[in-house]
C-alpha cells in the first residue's frame, strides 16, 4: 500500500501539468516570452529552435524536484516524477508526431492522434502571437470548436479594424 500515494501524485501531476502548459503557452509563449517562442512558429533551420529553452526550463524545475525530494521533502520526487513523464508525452506528440522532429514521418488518418495533429495545425494558422487557438500539448479540444473560434477570432480582428479606419475619419 507505500505505492498508492506516490502512483497518486505522479499521475495528479501529469494531469496538472496539462493546465500548466496550456496556461504558460497562451500566457507567456503567446505574451511576454514571445521572443523564445516566435521561433517555433517560424520556419527551423538546424536542429533546434529558441523554443527549445522552454524545455530547458522545465526540465530545471524538474530537476529542482528531484533535487528536494532527495534531501528535503520525498514526496517532491513524485511530483519530479510526473512533471518528468508529462516531458515525454510533450515529446511524443508535440515534438515527434506534429512537428516531425524524429527521423521518421507520420500522419496519424484517425482517432485522437488525428485530432491533436490537427488542432496543433489549427495553433499555427494564425500568423503571429495573437488569435491562436489550443494552447494544449497532450489534450485538443474538438476540430470544429477550433474552427469556430479562429473565425470568430478573424471575425474580431476585422472589426477592430474596421474601427480604427473609422476613427481616423
Amino acid at each position: 500500500m507505500d505505492w498508492i500515494l506516490p502512483v497518486v501524485i505522479i499521475v495528479g501531476t501529469v494531469s496538472t501539468m496539462e493546465y500548466v502548459a496550456w496556461a504558460a503557452h497562451k500566457y507567456i509563449m503567446h505574451g511576454w516570452g514571445w521572443g523564445w517562442h516566435k521561433s517555433h512558429h517560424e520556419e527551423r533551420h538546424g536542429k533546434f529552435e529558441l523554443n527549445d529553452m522552454y524545455a530547458v526550463v522545465f526540465a530545471f524545475i524538474a530537476i529542482g524536484l528531484f533535487v528536494v525530494g532527495q534531501w528535503a521533502w520525498r514526496p517532491a520526487t513524485w511530483f519530479g516524477i510526473g512533471v518528468t513523464l508529462y516531458g515525454i508525452l510533450y515529446f511524443i506528440a508535440h515534438d515527434g508526431l506534429v512537428h516531425k522532429r524524429w527521423p521518421f514521418h507520420y500522419i496519424p488518418r484517425k482517432g485522437y492522434a488525428k485530432r491533436l495533429y490537427q488542432a496543433h495545425r489549427l495553433h499555427h494558422a494564425v500568423e503571429g502571437k495573437d488569435g491562436c487557438v489550443s494552447f494544449g500539448f497532450v489534450y485538443a479540444p474538438p476540430v470544429k470548436e477550433l474552427v469556430k473560434q479562429l473565425d470568430e477570432n478573424k471575425r474580431t480582428d476585422r472589426d477592430l479594424v474596421r474601427e480604427v479606419q473609422e476613427e481616423g475619419r
